[in-house]
C-alpha cells in the first residue's frame, strides 16, 4: 500500500501516527468503514499528510457569490428548514451548514460567537471542505460516500478538526442527483445518530420545496399507503406535466413504488404507476374536497391514497385575476359582495401538513365559540397566548367556523421576516420595484387574502412605520404594491395574535394604539399547554398525526409526557413526538425515545452506590465530596432549557458516572478528555458537582 510518508518516517502527532497505523492495518480500532475508506482514500489518493497542518481554502467574495447565484434554488429552499433546526436544537456551540457539490459552504446558521471560533479552521461561507482539501469530515465523506455520514473528533483526517464532531446529509434535486450536503457541526461527541434522524428529515423537507419550486407549472400528486400521512413529511409526491407524465419525485414516493432511480420513473405517465389518469385524480380530488381518495397500482396488489392538485402557477394565476375582478368591480360601483361570492365558488382544500388538534378544553372550547360568534360579524379577533400555544392552528379554526371558511387561510409571520422584507410580503410589488425583484412582480399577502382570512402572527414585531400602513389597509380595504400609485379592493376577515402583552407595548410607544384598538375587535386568551385538561387527548391526536394510527405509547412514556411541564408548548410537543416516532420505527415509544423527558426522571447514584432520586430537591440528598449528582426536578427550569441533543448527552452521560462509581477522574479517562473540559460539560448539562477539588 503506497503512503506519502517514506519508510520509517513517523508524524509528529498521535492522532497522525493513529491514522497512518489503521490504514496500514497495524492497528485495530473501533471506527467505522466508511471512516477508514476515507482516510484510504486521504491518503493514497487525494496525498494529503495527517501530521502536516491544513491551511484552510476559502474562495473569494465574487467566486461564492457566483456560486450562490448558480445555487440560488437550493439555499433559498434550506435557508428556512436551517433556521428551523438550529432552533430547535438551541445549541450556541453548533453551526448547520450548507454546502455545494464541491464542499464550498454556501450558507451557515449559527451563534456570532461560535462563528468567530470556527472561522479561523475555514468553518464559513466560502470555506472548502471536500474530501480532496480538507480531508475526512462530514461535509465531503458525505458528498464522497453519497450517504449519511459522522466524522466524530478523532475520526477527521487533520488534527486541528478533532474538536468538532460533524453530521452531515446528502440533499436531493427533482431529477435524483446530489444537489447539496446538509450538515451540523458542533463540539458534542454524543447522540449524533438522534441527530442523524433530524438531519435526513430536514433534508427531506428541502427536497419538497425544490420539487414545488422547480415544478410550479406542473401538477403535484400527494400519495401514501396510509391515508394520514398524506400531507405529511412521508409522503411520495410527484410533479406530473398536463398530459400525465411524471417530471420528478421524491425519495418516499420512489420508496413506496418499488424504484431505485429517476430513471425508471422519468416521462413515465401516471397510468403506468396507477389505476387512474391525471384528469380522473383531479376530479375526484376536488370532490372529496382535497381528502385523500384510493387508487391502486397498476398490478393492483398496492393500494394507495391520494390527491391530485392544479398547478401552483395556476392557482396564483386564477388568483391574480380574481383580484383584478374586484378592484374593476369596487371601481365600476360593484357589490362589496362580489369576493365573498368568488370565496364560496372555491373548494375548501385541506391544508398540507395540517395539524391535528382538539378543543376539549373547557377554556378553549370556551373562547373558540366567543371567537366564532363575534367573526361571523367580520369582527377582527385578536389571540393572545405563549409561544407555541397552538395560536396559528387556533386561527385556522375560527376560519374553518367562519363565512369565509371557503376562501383561502393566507398567514405571516411578522417576527420570522427580515424588516425590509415585511412590507414587500404584505403588500407585494410590481415588476423592477427594487433590486432583486421578481420579473413579473409578486402579489402580496393581503391580495391573496382577499375573498378569505388574513392572520399576522407576532404582530408585535411589526415595525411601527408598516403599522400605519396596516391601519391604512385596515380603514380603506384597498392596498397599493410597492412601486406602483395603483391600488386594489380587498376584502378579509382579520386574525392577528401575539405572546406579548400589547398595551404595554402602546403605553412604551413600540406599538401604536390605533391600530391596537383595531386589531383587538376582541381579545382570546390561549391557555398554555401545561394547563389545558384536555392534554392526553392532545398528545394523543398529534402523535397519529406525526406517527399514524399504529404509532403508541407506553404507560411510562405517557406519564412522562402527561407530567412535562412543556415550556415550549404544542410547538414542542409536536416535535418531541415526531421525532420520537422516528426513533421508534413503528414500536411503542418509551422512556428510550423520549430523552428529553426521561432525563429529568433519570435516577442517579452516589459514589457509595446508593440511589438519588433526582425528582427530590438537591437538598434533599447529600453527596459524596468529589461526586456527582442530578440535582433538577421534573419541572426544574435549567432541564426545561436543554434542547434535544443535549437531554440526549446528559442521559449517557449520567449513564457513564453510573458505570464510574461517579468517579469523575475515570469518565473523564473512557472519554479520553481532561477532568476540566468534563466539568464544563457537566455544568453545561445541568448535573451538580460537589467540592470537585476534593476528588482523589
Amino acid at each position: 500500500m503506497a503512503l506519502t510518508l517514506r519508510k520509517g518516517e513517523k508524524p509528529a502527532d498521535p492522532h497522525a501516527d493513529r491514522v497512518l497505523d489503521i490504514v496500514r492495518g497495524g492497528l485495530q480500532d473501533q471506527i467505522t468503514d466508511v471512516v477508514t475508506s476515507s482516510w484510504i482514500r486521504c491518503l493514497n489518493d487525494y496525498h494529503l499528510r495527517p501530521d502536516k497542518p491544513h491551511d484552510p481554502n476559502v474562495i473569494g467574495r465574487g467566486p461564492l457569490e457566483e456560486r450562490r447565484e448558480r445555487h440560488a434554488a437550493v439555499i433559498e429552499s434550506a435557508r428556512y428548514e436551517m433556521t428551523t433546526l438550529y432552533q430547535q436544537l438551541a445549541d450556541s456551540e453548533m453551526a448547520v451548514l450548507l454546502t455545494d457539490t464541491d464542499g464550498v459552504i454556501l450558507h451557515m446558521v449559527s451563534s456570532p460567537e461560535f462563528a468567530a471560533e470556527v472561522g479561523p479552521l475555514g468553518l464559513r461561507a466560502g470555506g472548502i471542505w471536500s474530501e480532496t482539501e480538507a480531508g475526512t469530515n462530514g461535509m465531503g465523506t458525505c458528498l464522497a460516500a453519497a450517504g449519511p455520514v459522522t466524522v466524530c473528533r478523532e475520526d477527521h483526517f487533520y488534527t486541528q478538526f478533532t474538536q468538532l464532531t460533524c453530521s452531515a446529509v446528502p440533499v436531493f434535486d427533482p431529477t435524483g442527483n446530489i444537489v447539496a450536503a446538509l450538515d451540523v457541526t458542533s463540539r458534542s461527541s454524543l447522540m449524533q445518530q438522534h441527530l442523524l434522524v433530524l438531519l435526513s428529515m430536514t433534508a427531506r423537507m428541502i427536497e419538497n420545496r425544490l420539487i414545488d419550486r422547480q415544478f410550479r407549472n406542473a401538477h403535484p400528486l400527494h400519495f401514501h399507503s396510509r391515508p394520514e400521512f398524506v400531507y405529511t413529511l412521508h409522503e411520495g409526491k410527484l410533479a406530473v406535466d398536463d398530459d400525465g407524465r411524471i417530471l420528478a419525485a421524491n425519495r418516499s414516493a420512489m420508496f413506496q413504488l418499488g424504484l431505485q432511480s429517476m430513471d425508471q420513473i422519468r416521462s413515465r405517465r401516471i397510468e403506468d404507476l396507477f389505476q387512474t389518469s391525471l384528469a380522473d385524480m383531479l376530479q375526484r380530488s376536488a370532490s372529496s374536497s382535497f381528502h385523500p381518495v384510493v387508487t391502486y397500482g397498476t398490478d393492483a396488489a398496492l393500494r394507495f391514497f391520494a390527491v391530485a392538485r392544479r398547478p401552483a402557477s395556476a392557482a396564483d394565476a386564477m388568483a391574480g385575476s380574481s383580484s383584478a375582478i374586484s378592484s374593476s368591480s369596487s371601481s365600476s360601483g360593484g357589490s362589496s359582495l362580489a369576493p365573498m361570492a368568488r370565496a364560496k365558488a372555491r373548494p375548501a382544500a385541506v391544508r398540507a401538513g395540517a395539524t391535528a388538534c382538539t378543543f376539549e378544553d373547557p377554556r378553549l372550547e370556551e373562547q373558540l365559540a366567543i371567537g366564532r360568534r363575534v367573526i361571523a360579524r367580520g369582527t377582527p379577533v385578536l389571540v393572545c397566548g405563549e409561544t407555541g400555544a397552538g395560536k396559528e392552528v387556533f386561527a385556522r379554526a375560527l376560519h374553518d367556523g367562519s363565512p369565509r371558511a371557503p376562501g383561502p387561510f393566507v398567514a405571516i409571520n411578522c417576527a420570522s421576516l427580515p424588516e425590509a422584507l415585511i412590507e414587500s410580503e404584505l403588500f407585494g410589488y410590481c415588476a423592477g420595484a427594487f433590486t432583486g425583484a421578481q420579473r413579473s412582480g409578486r402579489r402580496g399577502k393581503v391580495l391573496q387574502a382577499d375573498g378569505g382570512t388574513l392572520f399576522l402572527d407576532e404582530i408585535a414585531d411589526m415595525p411601527l412605520e408598516l403599522q400605519s400602513r396596516l391601519l391604512r389597509v385596515l380603514d380603506e380595504r384597498r392596498v397599493t404594491p410597492l412601486g406602483t400609485e395603483e391600488s386594489h379592493a380587498v376584502e378579509f376577515q382579520l386574525i392577528s395574535a401575539s405572546h406579548r402583552y400589547l398595551p404595554a407595548l402602546v403605553r412604551e410607544g413600540k406599538f401604536r394604539e390605533d391600530l391596537y384598538y383595531r386589531l383587538a375587535g376582541i381579545e382570546v386568551q390561549l391557555p398554555p399547554l401545561r394547563e389545558r385538561s384536555d392534554r392526553l387527548e392532545l398528545i394523543r391526536a398529534l402523535l397519529a398525526a406525526e406517527g399514524g394510527p399504529d404509532a403508541s405509547l407506553s404507560p411510562e412514556a405517557e406519564r412522562l409526557l402527561m407530567a412535562h411541564a412543556w415550556p415550549g408548548n404544542i410547538r414542542q410537543l409536536r416535535h418531541v413526538l415526531r421525532t420520537a416516532a422516528a426513533l421508534a420505527d413503528g414500536k411503542p415509544i418509551t422512556r428510550v425515545h423520549l430523552p428529553a423527558m426521561a432525563v429529568n426522571l433519570q435516577p442517579a447514584s452516589g459514589m457509595n452506590g446508593e440511589r438519588v432520586d433526582t425528582t427530590a430537591p438537591a437538598a434533599a440528598s447529600a453527596a459524596a465530596p468529589g461526586s456527582v449528582r442530578d440535582a433538577h426536578g421534573d419541572n426544574a427550569p435549567g432541564c426545561a432549557k436543554l434542547n434535544l441533543i443535549q437531554a440526549n448527552e446528559r442521559q449517557l452521560l449520567l449513564q457513564m458516572l453510573e458505570q464510574h462509581r461517579w468517579n469523575v477522574s475515570n469518565v473523564a479517562k473512557a472519554l479520553d478528555v481532561s477532568r476540566n473540559t468534563l466539568y464544563r460539560k457537566i455544568h453545561k448539562l445541568q448535573i451538580e458537582v460537589s467540592h470537585p477539588e476534593q476528588e482523589s
